[in-house]
């Protein structure tokens, strides 16, 4: 890993100045025409830099990783008062898929008809626009009370393995912990000002591998069927309810994705069976008990079995506090409506960052979401600056 520290107030800014910074469709026209497909960074990273440098910010790029998994991060810092508020954002995206298919090519950042189109127009270089354009507003009028921060990494899209992981371990050695963060993922469905995340589900992934004894299907009792026992084990796993939901939290949900003999005789009792499945679960399991559970489960109905399980991630509430209250405040004011608090969707960088300070999670519209013709309003834009802008200034006062 290496660290590079600039900073703004004595860093060349290129043409960039604040006033231009107030314009959120400009600046995401400009990150998404440079292509930042995961994991290569391209330029775009750069560019955002050189912009916050232009507000004052000192920049640290913080790229871990080597050879193809090196990923590019930087923390930006504008201020040193409290509170310290950080926005958490990534500048990777995921392909095109055909650019054939596109309405307009993915990356010239086309307006047209009221929408901005291009890969990562949403998801999610449009919401870092309009937070960058929030602060420079602020910093137009004449400053900002307390410090902002950006975390920004280029891997999120992808392992998410040396992304902002890594850079919030670099931020707690370096006393930068804020005391809320801001992740701006799409989190409404179909309109703007519908839904605040305050938590997220875990997300495990389990492979069960039931050994047997191989026979002739004509002679049961001289064999063991795998088969047979590896479906009493996922049936007890599918019969069995986790929990009927928490006041933020849907009810945990059990899939099996994926079944597996490897068997092309009709008259041959397979040696082995195996299944995958996946858990999305509340805050009233852990990873390990979940474990736990699956591994009791193949004890009583396969004892010759192995259990295999990755957690992706842990699930996390916020609970409520003046920060969230300030965000829903300013959602209300801009759009007239009242955000559910929601903890619904995969997983994001939300995950980590729970580990070290309350977080919520606030953006666009995510319906066009790594599809072709993603795009984003450029009236939704204008009004999550002004959300992004109006919350700053509550919760800073």
């Amino acid at each position: 890993m290496t660290e590079m520290t600039t900073d703004g107030a004595a860093c060349a800014a290129g043409t960039w100045r604040p006033d231009d910074l107030s314009n959120p469709v400009a600046v995401a026209q400009a990150l998404i025409r440079l292509p930042s497909v995961s994991p290569d960074p391209g330029e775009s990273q750069r560019l955002l830099a050189a912009m916050l440098e232009a507000l004052g910010f000192s920049v640290t790029h913080l790229p871990y990783g080597e050879g193809a998994e090196r990923t590019p991060n930087f923390f930006a810092r504008l201020g040193t008062g409290g509170p310290h508020i950080c926005y958490a954002g990534h500048t990777d995206v995921v392909p095109p898929g055909r650019v054939e298919d596109w309405r307009y090519p993915p990356y010239e950042a086309r307006i047209a008809d009221g929408l901005l189109y291009g890969r990562g127009a949403c998801d999610m270089k449009g919401g870092i626009a309009a937070f960058v354009a929030a602060v420079a507003r602020q910093v137009v009028a004449g400053g900002v009370p307390g410090s902002i921060s950006l975390l920004i990494t280029g891997d999120e899209e992808g392992p998410a393995t040396y992304g902002t992981c890594k850079v919030l371990e670099w931020m707690q050695a370096h006393d930068q912990i804020p005391d809320y963060c801001l992740v701006g993922e799409p989190t409404n469905p179909r309109v703007l000002g519908e839904m605040v995340k305050v938590g997220r589900r875990g997300s495990l992934n389990a492979q069960i591998v039931v050994e047997g004894t191989q026979g002739h299907v004509a002679y049961p009792h001289r064999a063991d069927n795998p088969v047979h026992r590896l479906l009493a084990v996922l049936e007890a796993l599918r019969a069995t309810p986790l929990d009927h939901g928490t006041q933020y939290f849907e009810p945990s949900s059990l899939q099996v994705t994926s079944i597996d003999i490897g068997n092309d005789a009709t008259n041959v009792i397979p040696a082995r069976a195996q299944a995958r499945l996946n858990i999305r679960f509340n805050d009233l399991h852990t990873g390990a008990s979940l474990i736990g559970w699956i591994e009791t489960l193949c004890r009583q109905h396969a004892p010759r079995s192995t259990v295999t399980a990755t957690i992706s991630g842990e699930s996390f509430l916020t609970q409520p506090g003046r920060e969230t209250r300030a965000l829903v405040s300013a959602i209300q004011q801009v759009t007239g409506l009242e955000p559910a608090l929601d903890t619904g969707g995969g997983t994001s960088d939300a995950r980590f960052i729970a580990q070290y300070c309350p977080v919520s999670e606030f953006g666009l519209v995510g319906a066009s979401i790594h599809k072709v013709d993603e795009h984003a309003s450029v009236d939704d834009l204008e009004k999550l600056t002004s959300i992004y802008e109006t919350f700053l200034r509550e919760v800073c006062a």
